[in-house]
């Protein structure tokens, strides 16, 4: 067999390998019935302070599945709605032996300290991930997940950010299993994440 030939039986075999792994990819997202994110790019490595105070990396976070979510603490309305369905959701799939994390990332780095987020996490979800950092690491984190926030107009303390509201389901390594919008509710979050969880 000629060279050229074992060239081409071989990247026939990568074509075959890499469609039946595409393909079994979108078949198991298809059927736990999902919202489709392929071909975006969504997660990636950020370095971000915990509630201690402490640097961690997305590696050190994404250790499990985790449903990742931008808010801030002032939030008046719409982060305590979405923590609070996704803390449920969390609880729901640890009845049903799921390890799961939940990842509250703030876009509000002036407002929410280390101490702001523990005492947050602790009222919210006493195991949440609460994450903050520099203005220059939370822009960095939001834009691997293509979060958008804007400040907005205000005075000293008192402002609002304006956000995405999507929640993420993220697997070690930076992979995303799917999103939730804000009109998915905790039984629907918990079910879809379960699906994924188990294939």
């Amino acid at each position: 067999m000629n060279r050229a030939a074992i060239l081409l039986a071989g990247l026939g075999l990568l074509v075959l390998v890499s469609g039946t792994a595409l393909y079994a990819f979108l078949s198991a997202r298809s059927e736990c019935d999902v919202s489709s994110a392929v071909g975006a790019t969504i997660g990636g490595p950020f370095e971000l302070v915990d509630r201690e105070g402490e640097l961690v990396t997305d590696v050190d976070v994404l250790d499990r599945p985790a449903l990742v979510y931008f808010g801030y603490t002032f939030c008046p309305d719409v982060c305590p709605f979405d923590m609070a369905r996704n803390a449920l959701a969390a609880d729901l799939l640890a009845e049903q032996g799921h390890d799961i994390a939940l990842v509250f990332i703030s876009v509000d780095p002036e407002r929410d300290t280390p101490e702001v987020l523990g005492q947050y996490a602790d009222d919210m979800f006493p195991e949440m991930v609460a994450l903050t950092g520099s203005a220059e690491q939370v822009k960095a984190a939001a834009k691997a997940y293509r979060a958008y926030f804007a400040k907005g107009e205000g005075s000293g303390e008192f402002y609002l950010v304006d956000h995405s509201t999507f929640t993420y389901l993220m697997f070690p390594g930076n992979e995303l299993g799917t999103y939730f919008r804000r009109e998915d509710r905790s039984e629907g979050i918990a079910e879809a994440a379960a699906c994924l969880i188990g294939s």
